[in-house]
Protein backbone atom coordinates (compact mmCIF):
# COMPACT_ATOMS: atom_id res chain seq x y z
CA UNK A 1 0.00 0.00 0.00
CA UNK A 2 2.81 2.38 0.89
CA UNK A 3 4.60 1.53 -2.36
CA UNK A 4 1.44 2.26 -4.38
CA UNK A 5 0.95 5.63 -2.70
CA UNK A 6 4.59 6.49 -3.39
CA UNK A 7 4.22 5.56 -7.06
CA UNK A 8 1.06 7.66 -7.36
CA UNK A 9 2.99 10.60 -5.96
CA UNK A 10 5.74 10.04 -8.53
CA UNK A 11 3.19 10.32 -11.36
CA UNK A 12 1.73 13.50 -9.85
CA UNK A 13 5.21 14.99 -9.42
CA UNK A 14 6.15 14.12 -13.01
CA UNK A 15 3.01 15.77 -14.36
CA UNK A 16 3.52 18.95 -12.34
CA UNK A 17 7.30 19.38 -12.40
CA UNK A 18 8.24 17.54 -15.60
CA UNK A 19 5.39 17.74 -18.13
CA UNK A 20 4.31 21.27 -17.25
CA UNK A 21 7.70 23.04 -17.64
CA UNK A 22 8.73 20.96 -20.68
CA UNK A 23 5.48 21.70 -22.50
CA UNK A 24 5.99 25.39 -21.72
CA UNK A 25 9.54 25.32 -23.06
CA UNK A 26 8.51 23.43 -26.20
CA UNK A 27 5.80 26.00 -26.89
CA UNK A 28 8.15 28.96 -26.33
CA UNK A 29 10.83 27.60 -28.66
CA UNK A 30 8.72 25.85 -31.27
CA UNK A 31 5.97 28.44 -31.72
CA UNK A 32 8.33 31.25 -32.74
CA UNK A 33 10.27 29.04 -35.16
CA UNK A 34 7.19 27.61 -36.87
CA UNK A 35 5.40 30.96 -36.97
CA UNK A 36 8.44 32.51 -38.66
CA UNK A 37 8.42 29.74 -41.26
CA UNK A 38 4.68 30.06 -41.98
CA UNK A 39 4.87 33.85 -42.34
CA UNK A 40 8.05 33.55 -44.39
CA UNK A 41 6.40 31.15 -46.82
CA UNK A 42 3.30 33.34 -47.14
CA UNK A 43 5.05 36.67 -47.61
CA UNK A 44 8.57 35.90 -48.87
CA UNK A 45 8.28 33.02 -51.30
CA UNK A 46 6.99 34.14 -54.71
CA UNK A 47 7.11 30.73 -56.41
CA UNK A 48 6.33 27.51 -54.57
CA UNK A 49 7.84 24.16 -55.49
CA UNK A 50 6.76 20.73 -54.31
CA UNK A 51 9.23 20.78 -51.44
CA UNK A 52 7.83 24.09 -50.17
CA UNK A 53 4.28 22.73 -50.11
CA UNK A 54 5.27 19.80 -47.89
CA UNK A 55 7.30 22.05 -45.59
CA UNK A 56 4.50 24.60 -45.28
CA UNK A 57 1.95 21.97 -44.29
CA UNK A 58 4.40 20.50 -41.80
CA UNK A 59 4.89 23.95 -40.23
CA UNK A 60 1.12 24.57 -40.06
CA UNK A 61 0.58 21.21 -38.39
CA UNK A 62 3.29 21.93 -35.81
CA UNK A 63 1.97 25.44 -35.19
CA UNK A 64 -1.58 24.24 -34.50
CA UNK A 65 -0.31 21.53 -32.16
CA UNK A 66 1.98 23.88 -30.24
CA UNK A 67 -0.99 26.15 -29.50
CA UNK A 68 -2.46 23.35 -27.35
CA UNK A 69 0.59 23.11 -25.07
CA UNK A 70 0.07 26.24 -22.90
CA UNK A 71 -3.30 24.92 -21.73
CA UNK A 72 -1.82 21.51 -20.91
CA UNK A 73 1.11 23.13 -19.11
CA UNK A 74 -1.25 25.26 -17.01
CA UNK A 75 -3.46 22.31 -16.05
CA UNK A 76 -0.55 20.07 -15.07
CA UNK A 77 1.14 22.83 -13.05
CA UNK A 78 -2.06 23.31 -11.02
CA UNK A 79 -2.91 19.60 -10.68
CA UNK A 80 -6.13 20.15 -12.60
CA UNK A 81 -7.94 18.11 -15.25
CA UNK A 82 -9.54 19.56 -18.37
CA UNK A 83 -13.12 20.49 -17.46
CA UNK A 84 -14.41 21.00 -21.00
CA UNK A 85 -15.13 17.78 -22.87
CA UNK A 86 -14.83 19.62 -26.20
CA UNK A 87 -11.40 21.01 -25.30
CA UNK A 88 -10.31 17.55 -24.15
CA UNK A 89 -11.28 15.89 -27.42
CA UNK A 90 -9.86 18.67 -29.61
CA UNK A 91 -6.57 18.75 -27.70
CA UNK A 92 -5.95 15.00 -27.89
CA UNK A 93 -7.11 14.86 -31.50
CA UNK A 94 -4.81 17.69 -32.65
CA UNK A 95 -1.92 16.13 -30.73
CA UNK A 96 -2.16 12.77 -32.52
CA UNK A 97 -2.91 14.25 -35.94
CA UNK A 98 0.30 16.27 -35.65
CA UNK A 99 2.22 13.26 -34.38
CA UNK A 100 1.49 11.22 -37.49
CA UNK A 101 1.24 13.98 -40.10
CA UNK A 102 4.74 15.21 -39.22
CA UNK A 103 6.51 11.96 -40.02
CA UNK A 104 4.34 11.47 -43.13
CA UNK A 105 5.26 14.88 -44.53
CA UNK A 106 8.91 14.10 -43.82
CA UNK A 107 8.53 10.98 -45.95
CA UNK A 108 7.23 13.08 -48.86
CA UNK A 109 10.09 15.54 -48.37
CA UNK A 110 12.56 12.67 -48.54
CA UNK A 111 10.86 11.38 -51.68
CA UNK A 112 11.06 14.88 -53.15
CA UNK A 113 14.81 15.12 -52.46
CA UNK A 114 15.37 11.67 -53.96
CA UNK A 115 13.47 12.53 -57.14
CA UNK A 116 15.24 15.89 -57.42
CA UNK A 117 18.62 14.14 -57.42
CA UNK A 118 17.38 11.63 -59.98
CA UNK A 119 15.63 14.30 -62.11
CA UNK A 120 17.52 17.60 -61.61
CA UNK A 121 15.41 19.30 -64.30
CA UNK A 122 12.22 18.58 -62.31
CA UNK A 123 10.63 16.71 -65.21
CA UNK A 124 9.14 14.02 -62.94
CA UNK A 125 5.40 14.45 -62.40
CA UNK A 126 5.72 13.98 -58.61
CA UNK A 127 7.89 17.11 -58.50
CA UNK A 128 5.04 19.28 -59.82
CA UNK A 129 3.42 21.62 -57.27
CA UNK A 130 -0.10 20.55 -58.28
CA UNK A 131 0.73 16.89 -57.62
CA UNK A 132 2.33 17.86 -54.30
CA UNK A 133 -0.92 19.57 -53.30
CA UNK A 134 -2.89 16.41 -54.14
CA UNK A 135 -0.44 14.28 -52.12
CA UNK A 136 -0.75 16.73 -49.24
CA UNK A 137 -4.55 16.59 -49.29
CA UNK A 138 -4.55 12.80 -49.36
CA UNK A 139 -2.05 12.76 -46.48
CA UNK A 140 -4.28 14.93 -44.30
CA UNK A 141 -7.21 12.67 -45.15
CA UNK A 142 -5.27 9.50 -44.33
CA UNK A 143 -4.03 10.81 -40.97
CA UNK A 144 -7.50 11.99 -39.95
CA UNK A 145 -8.95 8.57 -40.86
CA UNK A 146 -6.27 6.94 -38.70
CA UNK A 147 -7.00 9.14 -35.69
CA UNK A 148 -10.81 9.32 -36.10
CA UNK A 149 -11.58 6.19 -33.97
CA UNK A 150 -9.93 7.99 -31.06
CA UNK A 151 -12.83 10.46 -30.97
CA UNK A 152 -15.27 7.64 -30.26
CA UNK A 153 -12.98 6.28 -27.55
CA UNK A 154 -12.65 9.70 -25.91
CA UNK A 155 -16.41 10.32 -25.98
CA UNK A 156 -17.13 6.92 -24.40
CA UNK A 157 -14.44 7.43 -21.77
CA UNK A 158 -15.68 10.93 -20.89
CA UNK A 159 -19.22 9.60 -20.50
CA UNK A 160 -17.93 6.85 -18.25
CA UNK A 161 -16.11 9.50 -16.16
CA UNK A 162 -19.19 11.79 -16.16
CA UNK A 163 -17.10 14.37 -18.07
CA UNK A 164 -14.98 14.97 -14.96
CA UNK A 165 -11.62 13.66 -16.18
CA UNK A 166 -9.75 14.06 -19.46
CA UNK A 167 -7.48 11.06 -19.81
CA UNK A 168 -4.52 10.33 -22.04
CA UNK A 169 -4.94 7.92 -24.96
CA UNK A 170 -3.22 5.12 -23.03
CA UNK A 171 -5.86 5.27 -20.27
CA UNK A 172 -8.98 5.30 -22.46
CA UNK A 173 -11.66 2.63 -22.28
CA UNK A 174 -14.46 1.94 -24.75
CA UNK A 175 -16.05 -0.53 -27.10
CA UNK A 176 -13.00 -0.44 -29.40
CA UNK A 177 -10.05 -2.72 -28.59
CA UNK A 178 -7.68 0.01 -27.39
CA UNK A 179 -4.54 -2.13 -27.53
CA UNK A 180 -5.31 -3.39 -31.04
CA UNK A 181 -6.06 0.14 -32.21
CA UNK A 182 -2.87 1.50 -30.64
CA UNK A 183 -0.77 -1.24 -32.23
CA UNK A 184 -2.38 -0.61 -35.62
CA UNK A 185 -1.76 3.12 -35.25
CA UNK A 186 1.85 2.42 -34.34
CA UNK A 187 2.39 0.27 -37.44
CA UNK A 188 0.56 2.44 -39.99
CA UNK A 189 1.34 5.85 -38.50
CA UNK A 190 4.92 5.34 -37.33
CA UNK A 191 6.68 2.15 -38.42
CA UNK A 192 5.71 2.22 -42.11
CA UNK A 193 6.61 5.93 -42.57
CA UNK A 194 9.89 5.33 -40.72
CA UNK A 195 10.67 2.49 -43.13
CA UNK A 196 9.90 4.92 -45.97
CA UNK A 197 12.41 7.42 -44.56
CA UNK A 198 15.05 4.70 -44.29
CA UNK A 199 14.39 3.48 -47.85
CA UNK A 200 14.75 6.97 -49.33
CA UNK A 201 17.91 7.53 -47.27
CA UNK A 202 19.41 4.36 -48.70
CA UNK A 203 18.38 5.26 -52.25
CA UNK A 204 19.86 8.76 -51.98
CA UNK A 205 23.10 7.34 -50.54
CA UNK A 206 23.29 4.80 -53.38
CA UNK A 207 22.74 7.44 -56.07
CA UNK A 208 25.36 9.74 -54.53
CA UNK A 209 27.81 6.85 -54.42
CA UNK A 210 27.22 6.14 -58.11
CA UNK A 211 27.68 9.83 -58.95
CA UNK A 212 30.91 10.06 -56.98
CA UNK A 213 32.34 7.06 -58.85
CA UNK A 214 31.31 8.56 -62.17
CA UNK A 215 32.90 11.91 -61.24
CA UNK A 216 36.07 10.29 -59.91
CA UNK A 217 35.10 10.84 -56.25
CA UNK A 218 34.57 14.59 -56.54
CA UNK A 219 32.17 16.14 -54.09
CA UNK A 220 28.69 16.57 -55.51
CA UNK A 221 26.06 19.19 -54.85
CA UNK A 222 23.66 16.69 -53.30
CA UNK A 223 25.39 15.78 -50.03
CA UNK A 224 23.05 17.99 -48.01
CA UNK A 225 19.80 16.15 -48.92
CA UNK A 226 21.33 12.88 -47.70
CA UNK A 227 22.33 14.41 -44.37
CA UNK A 228 18.89 15.96 -43.95
CA UNK A 229 16.97 12.77 -44.75
CA UNK A 230 19.17 10.66 -42.48
CA UNK A 231 18.82 13.25 -39.70
CA UNK A 232 15.03 13.17 -40.05
CA UNK A 233 14.97 9.37 -39.82
CA UNK A 234 17.23 9.40 -36.75
CA UNK A 235 15.13 12.14 -35.11
CA UNK A 236 11.88 10.21 -35.43
CA UNK A 237 13.55 6.94 -34.43
CA UNK A 238 14.95 8.47 -31.24
CA UNK A 239 11.92 10.57 -30.28
CA UNK A 240 9.02 8.36 -31.38
CA UNK A 241 10.21 4.85 -30.49
CA UNK A 242 10.20 5.17 -26.66
CA UNK A 243 6.79 6.85 -26.77
CA UNK A 244 5.16 4.18 -28.92
CA UNK A 245 6.74 1.29 -27.05
CA UNK A 246 5.73 2.61 -23.63
CA UNK A 247 2.26 3.61 -24.83
CA UNK A 248 1.52 0.08 -25.97
CA UNK A 249 3.10 -1.42 -22.84
CA UNK A 250 1.01 0.95 -20.72
CA UNK A 251 -2.22 -0.07 -22.48
CA UNK A 252 -1.31 -3.76 -22.24
CA UNK A 253 -0.59 -3.39 -18.52
CA UNK A 254 -4.19 -2.27 -17.94
CA UNK A 255 -5.68 -5.37 -19.56
CA UNK A 256 -7.16 -8.00 -17.19
CA UNK A 257 -5.09 -10.76 -18.78
CA UNK A 258 -1.85 -8.95 -17.86
CA UNK A 259 -2.43 -9.65 -14.17
CA UNK A 260 -0.04 -6.89 -13.02
CA UNK A 261 -0.01 -5.40 -9.56
CA UNK A 262 -1.23 -1.76 -9.23
CA UNK A 263 2.25 -0.66 -8.22
CA UNK A 264 3.78 -2.14 -11.38
CA UNK A 265 1.14 -0.41 -13.50
CA UNK A 266 2.01 2.93 -11.93
CA UNK A 267 5.73 2.43 -12.60
CA UNK A 268 4.92 1.74 -16.25
CA UNK A 269 2.76 4.86 -16.37
CA UNK A 270 5.61 6.91 -14.88
CA UNK A 271 7.99 5.74 -17.61
CA UNK A 272 5.35 6.48 -20.24
CA UNK A 273 4.92 10.03 -18.90
CA UNK A 274 8.66 10.61 -19.36
CA UNK A 275 8.45 9.74 -23.09
CA UNK A 276 5.54 12.05 -23.94
CA UNK A 277 7.30 15.46 -24.16
CA UNK A 278 10.24 13.77 -25.91
CA UNK A 279 7.94 12.58 -28.70
CA UNK A 280 6.52 16.09 -29.16
CA UNK A 281 10.00 17.63 -29.32
CA UNK A 282 9.93 17.14 -33.10
CA UNK A 283 7.81 20.29 -33.42
CA UNK A 284 10.70 22.29 -31.97
CA UNK A 285 13.34 20.62 -34.15
CA UNK A 286 11.39 20.68 -37.43
CA UNK A 287 12.14 24.37 -38.25
CA UNK A 288 15.78 23.35 -38.70
CA UNK A 289 14.73 21.19 -41.64
CA UNK A 290 12.80 24.09 -43.19
CA UNK A 291 16.02 26.10 -43.46
CA UNK A 292 18.07 23.12 -44.66
CA UNK A 293 15.60 21.86 -47.28
CA UNK A 294 13.78 25.00 -48.33
CA UNK A 295 15.97 25.72 -51.38
CA UNK A 296 15.85 29.51 -51.82
CA UNK A 297 13.55 30.02 -48.82
CA UNK A 298 16.38 30.67 -46.37
CA UNK A 299 18.00 33.32 -48.57
CA UNK A 300 14.67 35.06 -49.26
CA UNK A 301 13.69 35.08 -45.58
CA UNK A 302 17.04 36.46 -44.42
CA UNK A 303 16.97 39.08 -47.15
CA UNK A 304 13.51 40.27 -46.11
CA UNK A 305 14.50 40.32 -42.46
CA UNK A 306 17.53 42.50 -43.28
CA UNK A 307 15.30 44.90 -45.22
CA UNK A 308 12.87 45.06 -42.29
CA UNK A 309 15.71 45.80 -39.85
CA UNK A 310 17.11 48.56 -42.11
CA UNK A 311 13.66 50.09 -42.52
CA UNK A 312 13.14 50.08 -38.74
CA UNK A 313 16.54 51.70 -38.16
CA UNK A 314 15.85 54.41 -40.73
CA UNK A 315 12.52 55.21 -39.11
CA UNK A 316 14.21 55.59 -35.71
CA UNK A 317 16.85 58.01 -37.04
CA UNK A 318 16.06 61.69 -36.29
CA UNK A 319 15.02 63.79 -39.27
Amino acid sequence: MVSLIFTLKICAVLERYYLSPLYGIEFSLGFLGNLLVVLGYVFCLPEWQSCNIYLFNLAVSDLIFLCTLPRLSYLYSNNQSETSSYACIINRYVLHVNLYSSILFMVWLSMDRFLLIKHPTRNHYLLRPRVAMIVTGLSWLAVNVQVAPMIGLMIQDLQRQNNTRCQDFSSLEGNVNVLGYSLGLTVTGYILPLIGLCVFSRQIAHMLHVQERALQRRRTLYKRPLRVVVSAAVMFLVLYTPYHVLRNVRIASLQPWAGLQPCTKMYIESMYIVTRPLAFLHSVINPVFYFLMGDQFRELLLSNLRKLVRKTELQREPA
